[in-house]
């Protein structure tokens, strides 16, 4: 093996290590932007829900006096709208039937909203499961940029993260919750969830690696050529 070989090897041991040892803070500062940016929409549509209401009542002001009632009405409607969208949800989660339709390179994305929509459902182990598996499908999102819809790249994907993961995921959840500790055939299902979970989180993580073959095969070809004919040329 050359020595480029060698440093693209413990380049990828060392990314691989750097990323389980970072994957819960990264998790977390993952959930805290999702919050941020979900705090952000509803002050938008508050401001743009309350600044619509005040233009309206400014121009029917100018058109006729509002007086007391019209007053205390544009304040009412004002408390109402920011109740309303502070409370109302900025975006929903889509359904599993939409997730085995979606483009594939909106796929990752939708994944990872539906899946932040089932936390609620799932034991702390599996949740922690979930963060790794959002890490991975943000890693492979961009990869799917120049894959064919119709591919068999793109059928492989689909298959995992748009059809397979969600129906586990819905089986879990028709377990009733006083069963879901109960081991049964050897195992709980929350054990069965846990393990399966596991086994999506590293296919997706090889599905990440074949997708970039190409690229990893032409990074080592370039760095044997540069050595090939600067290290020599050096040598002289």
């Amino acid at each position: 093996m050359s020595e480029v070989d060698d440093a693209i090897a413990s380049a990828r041991s060392s990314w691989a290590r750097i990323s389980e040892d970072r994957s819960v803070p990264r998790a977390d500062s993952r959930a805290r932007r999702r919050t941020t940016q979900a705090i952000g929409k509803r002050l938008t549509r508050i401001a743009v829900a309350d600044g619509a209401i005040l233009v309206a009542a400014l121009v029917i002001g100018m058109i006729t006096p509002l007086g007391i009632m019209g007053a205390l009405l544009a304040m009412m409607l004002l408390v109402a709208a920011t109740v309303f969208f502070a409370i109302w949800p900025t975006e929903t989660a889509p359904t599993p039937e939409r997730l085995a339709a979606v483009d594939i390179k909106a796929l990752p994305a939708q994944t990872e909203r539906w899946l932040d929509a089932q936390r609620p459902a799932l034991p702390a182990p599996a949740v922690t499961l979930v963060d790794r598996i959002g890490l991975r499908l943000e890693t492979l999102s961009p990869q799917l940029a120049a894959v064919d819809n119709d591919g068999e790249a793109a059928q492989e994907v689909r298959k995992l993260i748009g059809e397979q993961l969600p129906a586990f995921v819905k089986d879990y959840e028709r377990v009733p919750p006083s069963l879901r500790k109960t081991a049964r055939n050897g195992r709980s299902p929350d054990a069965e969830l846990v393990a399966g979970l596991s086994l999506i989180e590293q296919e997706i993580a090889d599905m990440t690696t074949r997708l970039a073959q190409a690229d990893l095969d032409t990074l080592s070809t370039r760095g044997r050529f540069l050595e090939l004919k600067y290290k020599d040329d050096g040598a002289d």
